[in-house]
């Protein structure tokens, strides 16, 4: 008799080493494919795909304000603050005709959102917009913020996301204040939710993975006006606006997917 049929563990001997050929050869590939653009650009297409079946899979809630009817309208071009995490399918649901601008993070793990995002056909400007101080912006800060206000100016509206990365999460920075300080263009906060959907309870800002077959509602607060004046104080009460509005906001579109009242 051969022994090696006979002693039941010379099999399971060998699974652990072909385990770790595999986890070896993964390693060696990895790298190459993370700065493959090829690999990338087609993870965004996919990713496309999917934010587009998400929003057709996902019909408006009867009654909600129409965005697109809204003061927004008028007083486009604007400036759209959301939350980290709740930001990722805005830009599938995107209301305006107006060519979009939105900031994304200048991180290398973000270099796949600024690819999705520009699939949409929405530009993309690489910065930081959410600032503890406006008086310490870095370099690539500042000029991410000189790149928005000369988008405003040109007429595109500007999306940013108003919290402090891995900062305080729903907590708006003085970035998106100082934009529109600068460009004396109106902040719309706004929130966008959809009834299915998976919160990353273990992230910071509690990231929500938006769900196909469900509803889901578009939802934008008043104008916010910063005087190209405003001192401190201002700015800081401007902040403090923000905040609560993009609260309220938020809120209400789950209110709204969620049927509660």
């Amino acid at each position: 008799m051969d022994e090696r049929a006979a002693d039941p563990r010379a099999g399971q001997a060998s699974a652990p080493k072909k385990r770790g050929a595999v986890k070896t050869l993964w390693k060696r590939v990895r790298a190459p494919l993370a700065q493959s653009s090829l690999v990338k650009n087609m993870i965004a297409s996919l990713i496309k795909l999917t934010m587009h079946f998400i929003r057709l899979t996902n019909p408006k809630v009867a009654g909600q304000p129409a965005f697109e009817n809204t003061v927004f309208e008028r007083e486009e071009p604007a400036i759209l603050a959301l939350w980290h995490g709740q930001h990722i399918l805005l830009p599938a649901f995107y209301p305006s005709r107006r060519p979009l601008v939105a900031m994304v993070s200048r991180s290398a793990d973000a270099e796949v959102n600024a690819l999705v995002v520009e699939k949409f056909g929405i530009e993309t400007v690489r910065g930081s917009g959410g600032r503890e101080s406006a008086r310490n912006l870095d370099k690539g800060g500042a000029k991410a913020l000189i790149a928005l206000k000369k988008a405003l100016v040109a007429g595109k509206n500007v999306c940013m996301i108003a919290d402090i990365p891995h900062g305080t999460p729903r907590d708006a920075g003085l970035g998106v204040i100082l934009l529109a300080k600068l460009s004396g263009r109106p902040i719309y906060p706004a929130a966008l939710a959809t009834s299915r959907r998976k919160v990353l309870e273990k992230s910071w800002d509690k990231t929500t993975i938006n769900l196909p077959f469900g509803r889901s509602a578009l939802i934008a607060a008043q104008p916010i006006f910063v005087a190209s004046d405003a001192d401190e104080a201002e700015m800081e009460r401007k902040r403090l606006e923000v905040t609560d509005a993009l609260n309220a906001a938020t809120a209400e579109a789950y209110r709204m997917v969620d049927g509660t009242k």
